[in-house]
């Protein structure tokens, strides 16, 4: 086969790699429930968090949380003022800055708040992504090595898995990307004023934006300033301009809400270890649950046995090490630098910053607080196989892709993701009737979840307390003779998130509260993704009458 012929069959596999990932995003845009986190996205971006409590010990409608999926009715613009002013009142108490609820806000005000509307967004950032992947790798590899590079970032399991999660993480990736292509193109050693004033405000817009997606972004920022040293250090003073002002553009927020999100920061759970032994274990720990879902497994590591994990990190680590190793003596330095200072280095230094302050952060999450960091390791890997994999390159450019390919079918077809639609297939039999749901479970995770997918002409009520407290407030709920309920699905969660989960002892409580008015009729065993969506499902019927 000739050297041309070749060539455009491997640019054929690549655009057909590329166009499989696109349509692996669409047509799963609607194919999985909202998982935890996800569904306080939503209450996140309707601007209606102010007005959601925590249920108490006595039933609650669950229609009550199901009006605050939506954007609340407006007349004028000053009730649009106060709708916004709710929606950043009510993101101070999170973690993250606001650009990403911001976004989601207005995206539902255009379409809604099904899960393929809300995912939507989160899709068309990933494209976004998969193009500025193409550009970076077309700048620094050629039009092939861009295709090459597009097409990891799109197949790979763990950025497909972000691809379709209302959170921050996809839209991260973007600006990631977004910046790293801008810096490369300002570093242009002939470039038009007009093309380095463009690529200048791109640059700046694009840092702005990924320091409010993400505070970690930061890490990312700092690297480039380490790249500008190594890579152009003739115009730093320029570089350095551009990438101060993309940090202090979002300087209003900074005064008004990261320090009260500091003030309401949880930080003792990054704590650190009881010995150098053993804090020595967890920051490796952190880099092996950060490198392994990232580089091969995606989301299946929150089901995987942990010593699969830890092989799996150990090989990602090791791969990573060798491809560097061997893109320095195959005198490709340059590229092996823009690749590391892209992924490797801020990895680095988020280990080394968790070091000296006595934290664990890196690794939180499974790998997803850190991943701006995944376009440089595919970076990485791309640049081996273009420029030093030799004779091996087309076997390892197959076998990659079919691995990451073989991992999202298997995620997406063999994986539950339908806990609360079963739930919902439970209750919507029994519309008609007054139902009460007994939870052991009163975080807000659970309760919104169960609240969106039930029907919501149900006469449903929810009683949701921790594991110890269920069965007296249980008892207390049915000794009220003016709630005739004539179901109760006592719905009992693997982990409950806010509590403990069940003893036999406590199980054994609720029975005998039911047990004098209701009798068992279905018992389902509900298993999904991860412990958050493990349940057993009970659902009693009230006995009829003895004549």
């Amino acid at each position: 086969m000739s050297k041309k012929l070749k060539s455009i069959s491997w640019e054929w596999l690549l655009l057909g790699a590329i166009a499989i990932a696109i349509i692996l995003r669409v047509i799963n845009l609607g194919s999985r429930e909202f998982w935890y986190d996800e569904v306080l996205s939503l209450l996140l971006s309707t601007g209606q968090k102010s007005l959601y409590s925590t249920p108490k010990d006595i039933p609650v409608a669950i229609a009550n949380y199901q009006t605050l999926f939506s954007v609340p009715i407006e007349h004028s613009l000053s009730d649009t003022a106060i709708t916004l002013e709710k929606l950043l009142k009510g993101l101070v108490a999170e973690p993250h800055p606001p650009l990403f609820y911001l976004g989601q806000h207005l995206w539902l005000r255009l379409f809604g708040n099904s899960e393929i509307a809300m995912r939507s967004l989160p899709t068309l950032y990933s494209i976004g992504a998969m193009g500025c992947a193409y550009s970076i790798g077309r700048y620094l590899l050629g039009h092939r090595g861009g295709l090459l590079f597009s097409a990891l970032l799109g197949l790979n399991p763990f950025y497909l898995f972000h691809s379709l999660n209302v959170r921050m993480y996809c839209p991260l990736v973007f600006w990631t990307l977004l910046s790293g292509w801008a810096f490369l193109e300002t570093s242009r050693k002939e470039s038009k004023p007009k093309n380095l004033w463009f690529w200048s405000l791109i640059l700046i817009i694009s840092v702005a934006a990924g320091f409010m997606t993400f505070y970690y972004f930061l890490f990312f920022v700092a690297s480039l300033g380490i790249l500008v040293l190594l890579w152009d250090i003739q115009r730093w003073w320029q570089h350095a301009i551009r990438l101060s002002i993309g940090i202090l553009l979002p300087l209003p927020w900074l005064l008004w809400g990261t320090r009260q999100q500091l003030n309401n920061a949880d930080l003792g759970r990054f704590a650190a270890g009881s010995n150098w032994l053993d804090t020595t274990l967890k920051h490796l720990q952190g880099i092996i649950n950060t490198l392994t879902p990232q580089i091969m497994w995606g989301d299946w590591v929150t089901i995987m046995p942990y010593i699969e994990i830890i092989l799996s990190g150990i090989v990602a680590i090791a791969l990573l090490a060798a491809v560097s190793i061997h893109l320095w003596q195959q005198n490709h330095r340059q590229l092996l630098l823009v690749a590391l200072c892209f992924g490797i280095v801020p990895l680095l230094m988020m280990v080394a910053v968790d070091v000296i302050s006595g934290k664990f952060t890196v690794g939180f999450g499974w790998g997803r607080s850190l991943i701006f960091i995944l376009p440089g390791c595919l970076l990485l890997l791309t640049v081996w196989l273009e420029k030093a994999a030799g004779q091996w390159k087309s076997v390892a450019v197959l076998t990659l892709l079919l691995f990451y390919l073989t991992v999202n079918i298997t995620d997406f077809s063999w994986r539950s993701r339908w806990m609360f639609h079963k739930i919902a297939d439970i209750i919507e039999q029994k519309t008609a009737q007054p139902t009460l749901i007994a939870m052991n479970s009163n975080a807000w995770g659970h309760v919104l979840r169960l609240a969106y997918y039930l029907p919501s002409e149900s006469p449903v009520m929810l009683l949701a307390q921790n594991s110890a407290k269920l069965a007296d407030a249980l008892d207390k709920t049915l000794i009220e003779p003016s709630q005739p309920y004539q179901y109760i699905l006592w719905l009992d969660s693997d982990r409950p998130v806010w509590g403990s989960p069940t003893s036999d002892i406590e199980k054994k409580q609720v029975e005998q509260t039911l047990s004098p008015q209701f009798e068992l009729v279905k018992t389902e065993r509900l298993i999904g993704t991860w412990e958050l969506d493990n349940f057993t499902a009970n659902l009693y019927q009230r006995r009829l009458p003895n004549y």
